[in-house]
């Protein structure tokens, strides 16, 4: 069985393929073949030592993928052989609130991920596919999907009529589009890139703003939103990009932080969090629960995960190099 571990340098370069022998298995866990993989952020961390400020050589890398089960453990109740699913970003995180110890099971970061042929987990870590979606768009949803889920909903308790704020066209950012309009919510769309808000346009983004050319898109948002400020910012950025999203939001407003793109120490205005009465949460991904009432809201509004482009299993290091380039729209894909 081949697998991709982490060479002995940090690197965009440093993946590389091994030969193991298939794991044992043991009680509660099953046997996935996988078949397609989706990459994230953080990956690109991981691979560069600056995911948690730790390099781990031999680490397995990566938290998303989807295959079939063809095996199973003693006493496994929840899927039988050919059940098609997901992995899990948190491998123990089933329900309730992130605890230090489930934080600990983060796959591809903490423990061995899933960039591997054949990968065992315990069935608790491990959820179906939505009905009708592919491998690969399956296997965009342990990370980005899940947090845009958790960001509108369950943290962000986005309402339909509401107006949503999304930065850029990563993952995360297209998962919200989706989800919002859904829901029924106005979104509006920042983006460096006039030809990817165009597509924002087409996947019925309301408004968009190229930040390169405004600057002040926390202005224009403001201004967009009626005068009133959004309801809910997804915040992508970090250090560049928290300070506008407070500008940009509504007094009672949810700023819902999900990433560090450029950087992870910023100033802000504690003023504006108190005068404006601001909710501003961090959320890291989310839990099984949550993960499996989204794929029953993704098969009944039967939206389809937008995969930027696919590579090979052979060709994983250039999915990695394809992320570092920051040229696309949706999710980069691995496949088998």
């Amino acid at each position: 069985m081949r697998r991709y571990v982490l060479g002995d340098k940090p690197g965009v370069d440093t993946w590389k393929l091994e030969n193991v022998t298939d794991a044992p298995l043991g009680p509660g866990e099953v046997r996935i073949e996988m078949r397609a993989w989706s990459l994230n952020y953080r990956d690109l961390l991981v691979a560069k030592g600056e995911y948690g400020g730790k390099f781990v050589p031999g680490l397995v890398p990566l938290s998303d993928g989807a295959g079939e089960i063809v095996e199973v453990g003693a006493g496994v109740t929840r899927f039988k052989v050919g059940d098609r699913v997901a992995s899990c970003f948190f491998r123990d995180w089933v329900e309730g609130p992130l605890t230090a110890a489930k934080g600990k099971s983060a796959l591809g970061g903490a423990i061995d991920g899933v960039l591997a042929e054949r990968v065992v987990l315990p069935e608790t870590g491990v959820v179906k596919a939505p009905e009708g979606l592919s491998h690969e768009e399956t296997a965009t949803l342990p990370c980005a999907g899940l947090t845009a889920w958790n960001a509108l909903f369950d943290t962000g308790n986005l309402q339909p009529g509401q107006t949503l704020l999304v930065q850029g066209t990563g993952g995360v950012s297209i998962f919200a589009l989706q989800f919002a309009k859904a829901a029924g919510a106005k979104v509006i769309v920042t983006s460096s890139s006039d030809a990817k808000l165009g597509l924002a346009h087409e996947m019925g983004a309301d408004e968009g703003v190229n930040y390169m050319v405004q600057p002040d898109w926390d202005r224009f948002a403001f201004e967009k939103s009626g005068g009133v400020g959004v309801d809910v910012v997804i915040e992508v950025g970090g250090s560049d990009t928290l300070s506008r999203s407070l500008r940009a939001v509504k007094h009672g407003g949810k700023v819902v932080a999900i990433g560090v793109l450029s950087g992870g120490v910023a100033e802000l205005s504690i003023g504006f969090l108190l005068t404006k009465n601001i909710q501003l949460t961090g959320i890291y991904v989310g839990n099984r629960t949550q993960f499996e009432a989204m794929n029953r809201a993704i098969t009944i509004a039967g939206i389809s995960p937008v995969v930027d482009k696919v590579f090979r299993f052979d060709d994983a290091v250039n999915a990695l190099r394809h992320l570092e380039g920051a040229s696309h729209l949706g999710k980069i894909v691995i496949a088998r």
